[in-house]
């Protein structure tokens, strides 16, 4: 063979999604991506994903899983745990002996929570403290639009549901000092320029009158009393979070991106989610899907995917064809869906290079996570990342590998751990993200779109 044979049989080369993909895809991905942008909209919390993920599953004819109900291939069902995780199934041919095919990603995003006695006045201004949640950069949040969704639960037994800021209500937002009087601040790191004390929602400034004292925090109160029926003491029980006031948008003039609050890890949630109620035959194997809770903290709690929420749930599953649970976890495969850094020119000396993803390149496998040697990851081994490389090839899904940087630069972890400690054949794959974590992130909709059909091709497969 001559040298470009050789080169072409044995070098790894590269491509651009958008010069493999085939141009009658090219309306199919933008019908994905209206689906995901109108889910994010819909979901800026972990409660409203679970919400608006139940209605689309109703309406492909998914039903509440109730323990002991009699299940047979071809059926659909849901649990929801807690309002904030929800799991799926399409009950496949084959036993559950063989294992299932599974996918788990994670639907809370950073945000900042509202303290257990957040309302507070000073100098006539009237604020909510907040606790910020998971891994953010505080210094983004500040002079933004900022929303605050959740529920209070009263002590009669009653929830509240909480949306303050949508469409053209009203917005919050957190001051930030003024550079004309900035010059201390400004010797400060980034980490250091805005304290976690100061992320303090300003939400109003009106007196009521006839009152001398806190008259600016009475009148808030009394807004939100007459508005939703609680008072002072009930924010104690509440959960209510700030998240950005912006709606997910198309980025670039060629509007080849999707930019919005929450692609972490909602962008894999959605795709996990789509592509299973988007079977079109019963699978061969069961196909499971995990959308966890808590993932930005540890993965804890009961909502979390530590949580034996998801053992029973399979526990349940296997007892209805009398297969002990141990026997199908060690069969089965998960598919870790959680998002990876996309290389960002802007800051190139943090990647490295020849094992980054890159934006339009598709779903991004990654063997392991975790930060400097593995710490905290799970590594697949390479028969399976071998598995993956095969089905995806098999059903034309555009896919690339991808570390989240350099080894010494930083890290971070997904569910696969998790899963894995199950005795679970596990690999994290996921969408490449610019600005992680920021109040407003970007990818690309090819590498959405792939994503997608990953996670069809492990359901089929």
């Amino acid at each position: 063979m001559e040298a470009k044979e050789w080169k072409e049989k044995l070098l790894t080369n590269k491509k651009n999604g958008y010069d493999l993909m085939p141009a009658e895809e090219r309306e199919a991905m933008d019908r994905y991506c209206q689906g995901y942008k109108a889910f994010l909209d819909a979901g800026k919390t972990e409660r409203e994903c679970v919400q608006e993920g139940i209605r689309l599953a109703e309406e492909k004819g998914f039903r509440p899983y109730v323990r002991g109900m009699e299940l047979k291939s071809g059926d659909k069902v849901y649990l929801d745990n807690r309002g904030k995780m929800l799991m799926l199934a399409v009950i496949g041919q084959k036993s559950l002996a063989e294992g299932a095919q599974i996918t788990a990603a994670h639907i809370d995003s950073p945000r900042l929570d509202l303290k257990p006695s957040p309302l507070y006045e000073e100098s006539e201004m009237a604020y909510l403290k907040t606790h910020y949640y998971g891994g953010i950069r505080k210094y983004q949040w500040v002079t933004i639009p900022l929303e605050l969704r959740g529920i209070v639960a009263l002590k009669d037994g009653k929830t509240v549901k909480v949306a303050i800021g949508e469409g053209d209500e009203p917005k919050l937002v957190i001051n930030d000092l003024l550079p004309h009087l900035g010059r201390e601040q400004s010797k400060k790191t980034l980490a250091e320029g805005i304290g976690g004390e100061q992320l303090n929602l300003l939400v109003g400034t009106e007196p009521l009158a006839g009152e001398e004292k806190d008259r600016v925090k009475l009148a808030v109160m009394k807004l939100l009393y007459e508005k939703y029926g609680f008072t002072e003491d009930d924010f104690i029980s509440a959960e209510l979070e700030a998240v950005p006031a912006t709606n997910a948008s198309d980025i670039g003039l060629d509007r080849s991106m999707i930019g919005a609050y929450g692609h972490d890890d909602r962008v894999c949630g959605y795709a996990a989610l789509k592509a299973l109620l988007d079977l079109d035959e019963v699978p061969g194997k069961t196909s499971v899907c995990v959308l966890a809770d808590k993932e930005e903290i540890g993965s804890v709690g009961v909502s979390g995917m530590l949580t034996a929420a998801f053992d029973t749930f399979m526990e349940d599953l296997c007892d209805s064809q009398n297969v002990p649970v141990r026997v199908c976890l060690e069969k089965s495969f998960c598919l870790s869906a959680d998002v990876t850094a996309a290389f960002d020119p802007n800051f190139g000396d943090v990647y490295e290079k020849r094992n980054a993803s890159f934006l339009n390149y598709g779903v991004g496998l990654c063997k392991y996570t975790g930060s400097g040697g593995k710490g905290g990851a799970s590594d697949a081994s390479a028969e399976l990342v071998a598995y993956a490389r095969r089905i995806f090839d098999e059903n034309g899904v555009i896919w690339q590998m991808a570390e989240l940087g350099k080894v010494d630069a930083g890290g971070g972890g997904t569910v696969a751990c998790y899963m894995a400690n199950r005795n679970i054949d596990t690999l994290d794959a996921g969408v490449p993200v610019l600005a992680m974590h920021a109040p407003f992130e970007v990818v690309a909709k090819l590498d959405c779109y792939m994503t997608y059909k990953g996670m069809m091709a492990v359901y089929k497969n």
